[in-house]
């Protein structure tokens, strides 16, 4: 039997290959390799509100199956990515309901949002990670007060309109506490969740940026 390898979610990031997807990035526990995996902008979102433990103002499909899972006393054990074929990922879900187990076939976007909501551990073989796995080069830190991004007219943009990170970045940077604060709130009750992992994002990067002053 192939050896087990222990991932952990690191997070989402815009996909570079595949335009309107993003890349769900699997970290090896215990190493340096990182397995990127494509999702869709439903699945990004379901998974980012799980990181950020954002509550939407209604359940999404993947909140209703973990209380389902509760309210019928079934523990979702782990979530094993078994193989890597054409580029694509198989996964299956581990059940136990007391007296049985059960394994299930599951779309790996849907598997890791499942597992999210109910901190459930997540494996995968030493071939996969060994075949998809790659060690990720720190992203280069963009200094948002850089002249080369300042641009007096971003405050009178929204962030649909802004197409590059660094600008983004900034814009951000000149909003004040009490908005970003706002727009969160906004962007929940919209089920905007790209936009509320974002401010929510932001709002986490002051406060530890104030707590290093």
């Amino acid at each position: 039997m192939d050896t087990r390898i222990k991932l952990r979610v690191q997070g989402l990031t815009n996909s570079q290959v595949q335009s309107g997807a993003y890349a769900l990035i699997l970290a090896e526990e215990d190493g340096p390799r990182r397995i990127p995996i494509i999702v869709g902008t439903s699945e990004a979102q379901s998974i980012a509100i799980a990181l950020e433990h954002i509550m939407p103002p209604r359940p999404l499909t993947h909140d209703l199956f973990s209380t389902f899972f509760q309210a019928f006393g079934v523990r979702l054990l782990e979530v094993f990515i078994y193989k890597f074929e054409d580029g694509v990922f198989f996964s299956e879900l581990l059940f136990d309901d007391g007296t049985r187990q059960v394994r299930l076939d599951s779309r790996t976007s849907d598997a890791i949002a499942i597992a999210l909501r109910v901190k459930c551990d997540i494996y995968t073989t030493e071939d996969i990670v060994r075949e998809s796995g790659i060690v990720l080069e720190e992203a280069p830190i963009i200094d948002v007060k850089d002249d080369k991004y300042f641009d007096d007219d971003l405050l009178d943009m929204e962030p649909e309109d802004i197409h590059d990170e660094a600008e983004l970045k900034r814009w951000l940077s000149l909003l004040d506490k009490e908005e970003i604060s706002e727009r969160l709130e906004e962007a929940i009750a919209d089920e905007n969740y790209e936009y509320a992992k974002m401010y929510k994002d932001e709002l986490r990067r002051r406060e530890e940026e104030d707590k290093t002053k």
